[in-house]
């Protein structure tokens, strides 16, 4: 094969096959990428990747390590003044 042509992966639905995200049926597609069997639901865009068993392989769990901490807004100070009422006089006691 030539090097400037690349190759689509044939994807295929699994009959019968229920997603395990929304449990819509008969919406898995089913590919091997490189030798490992990926699947994809197009009703709600759940994807993973199965081993040689079958079984899904868990991704990688988020942790404070592995994450980048969310950034905080720079905060914006603006200095205010009140006035007293002058209708809202205490009355003389």
């Amino acid at each position: 094969m030539s090097e400037g042509v690349a190759m689509k992966t044939k994807k295929r639905f699994i009959a019968g096959a229920v997603c395990p995200a929304c449990s819509e049926p008969d919406k898995l597609m089913m590919w091997n990428e490189d030798g490992t069997p990926h699947r994809e639901c197009v009703a709600c865009g759940f994807s993973d990747t199965l081993n040689e068993q079958g079984l899904s392989v868990p991704k990688e769990l988020g942790t404070r390590v592995n994450h980048l901490a969310p950034k905080a807004a720079p905060v914006q100070v603006q200095a205010v003044q009140f006035f007293p009422n002058p209708k809202l006089k205490k009355p003389p006691q």
